[in-house]
């Protein structure tokens, strides 16, 4: 069996599986917006009218007509007569004239002939039908004016955008109650070992409860896929190999848990290699942890094996599983979410690696100090409560030889 020769950088890595893959998946489907979260838009979206479609007020106050407004002041406010109430939900039935004011609510539709409305705050009623400003307001302050969101006609979300709540919003918004997605991908997952078993059972001295299955299920439907669990493979050639077979024959992706170390036991490369062209494009990612890592692509679809180790498996997940999900969904590439802290103890590294230490965010107590602190911590990568007990992760880059306490470092929320 290969040696790991020549250890590749993560991104290097990945460039080269992307290279080899069929990407984007054909097929799209039509679903509910409210059922979209974590899917991909298989369409363009294109604005049917303005939004908003009428001008309407931000403010609870005074619909008015700016000009009449100017230079009021608490000690010289201006007085404008009161001629109705906008209706929440329907048109006012009135128009603003010289002189003239309407009290509306936010949300409400602006009176044709107001510009502008003064905030309840700056007023008071100086007899039944006579409101006193104490502010002076500007054309357009405090009103929301039409198409001023977004302009009929106008692209309002790409093809390829991954779906968040503030897209469902939006897209409601506008009427627009089903969209296209892309259709989620297929990820099969095994696990071999015959020192696994099922996790509602008892361990046996020396066996340990499958935790990758699940693990790894949940981060590929966070992110778009659909996992499908084959089960655990016992450590026969033949037996994995078929397995494998079949996990490639209706998925889009396929990982394999453990046997990707160069032990003589394990045979995650060699089935690999057996499986279609080209095979095995990495056995070997220049990361701690999860050096033992094999990138493959069969026939068109990644191949992908796992370190045993949950903390491996995990972190290698988010390194290889979900880019690889997104390039199959067309995804826009978008900015992972981070946190800036103060690293409160020495990391060192080895130059030449990529490490990923997880960290937990703790907030500043301190009254010169504002924002987080992050505490790494220290663990082995069988432990799994060492990311369970983790806000997120830092990077320290293969060119540098550590970080040092205090230094302010961005830590990838998990």
């Amino acid at each position: 069996m290969p040696e790991f020769l020549t250890l590749i950088p993560p991104d290097e890595a990945r460039d080269l599986m992307f290279s080899h893959l069929t990407h984007p998946l054909p097929g799209s489907e039509s679903i509910d917006v409210i059922s979209s979260l974590n899917r991909t838009l298989a369409e363009d979206i294109i604005a049917p009218h303005p939004l908003p479609d009428f001008k309407r007020t931000t403010v609870d106050g005074y619909a008015v007509r700016a000009g009449d407004t100017h230079g009021a002041s608490d000690s010289l406010p201006a007085y404008l007569t009161l001629i109705g109430e906008v209706p929440m939900g329907d048109s006012p039935s009135f128009e603003i004239g010289q002189g003239q004011c309407a009290l509306i609510h936010t949300g409400g539709m602006l009176p044709n002939g107001a510009d502008a409305v003064v905030m309840i705050e700056y007023t008071q009623s100086a007899n039944e039908n006579e409101i006193e400003i104490s502010r002076a307001v500007s054309d357009g302050e405090n009103v929301i004016r039409i198409g001023e969101d977004v302009a009929q006609g106008q692209l309002v979300l790409l093809n390829g955008t991954f779906i968040r709540p503030a897209e469902i919003g939006g897209l409601l918004a506008l009427g627009i109650t089903s969209v296209r997605v892309g259709k989620k991908v297929r990820v099969g997952i095994l696990s071999t070992g015959d020192e696994v078993i099922d996790p509602s059972r008892s361990p046996q001295p020396g066996q340990v409860r499958d935790i990758n299955s699940y693990t790894l299920t949940s981060l590929v439907e966070k992110n778009g896929g659909v996992a499908v669990r084959y089960g655990i493979i016992s450590d026969q050639v033949q037996v994995l190999k078929d397995a494998a077979a079949m996990a490639l024959s209706e998925c889009d992706v396929v990982l394999i848990t453990a046997g990707s170390s160069a032990s003589t036991r394990d045979m995650t490369a060699d089935v690999i290699r057996e499986l279609g062209e080209p095979g095995v494009l990495v056995h070997g990612i220049n990361t701690r942890p999860g050096k033992p890592t094999i990138l493959g692509v069969c026939n068109g679809k990644a191949i992908i094996g796992l370190p045993g180790n949950p903390v491996s498996a995990l972190v290698n997940g988010y390194l290889f599983v979900v880019p690889v999900i997104e390039k199959l969904l067309g995804t826009i590439p978008r900015p992972r979410p981070t946190v800036q802290a103060k690293l409160t103890v020495n990391l060192p590294s080895q130059a030449g690696r990529e490490d990923w230490i997880p960290v937990k965010l703790v907030m500043s107590n301190e009254q010169s100090v504002t924002g987080y602190f992050a505490e790494p911590i220290f663990s082995k990568s069988n432990l799994i409560f060492s990311l369970a007990n983790s806000d997120g992760l830092l990077r320290i880059s293969p060119d540098a030889t550590g970080l040092s306490a205090g230094e302010v470092v961005e830590v990838i929320l998990l």
